[in-house]
């Protein structure tokens, strides 16, 4: 049975971790010494999601040729791969529809 590489959770998942300290009034710098850069945490999430397709065309690779002892191996990765990615579109759907909803602001 291969042992295959953890996907790694997205670093400070938490709900309140993206969560912007609150500037205040007149000060020019923001303090990003709270919390998770969200640029950072959004490009790790995508690096996990590369490594898990990575992994799973290996073991598409190793199913096909034969060298696959456990077929149940690629099965579980494939899925678990299907379901970041699916999560993946739909929190870029969910960003680009706050996005457009912003825009449509009136201030």
């Amino acid at each position: 049975m291969a042992i295959l590489p953890p996907i790694a959770p997205i670093a400070g998942a938490a709900p309140t971790a993206f969560v912007p300290a609150v500037k205040p009034i007149g000060s020019d710098a923001i303090d990003q010494s709270n919390g998770v850069d969200f640029g950072k945490a959004v490009t790790s999430a995508l690096e996990n999601l590369q490594a898990s397709h990575t992994a799973t065309d290996k073991l598409a690779e190793a199913a096909a040729t034969g060298d696959l002892k456990a077929i149940e191996d690629y099965m579980i990765m494939a899925t678990e791969t299907q379901l970041a990615t699916e999560l993946t579109v739909a929190v870029r759907t969910k960003a680009i529809e706050s996005f457009n909803e912003i825009m449509r602001m009136q201030v």
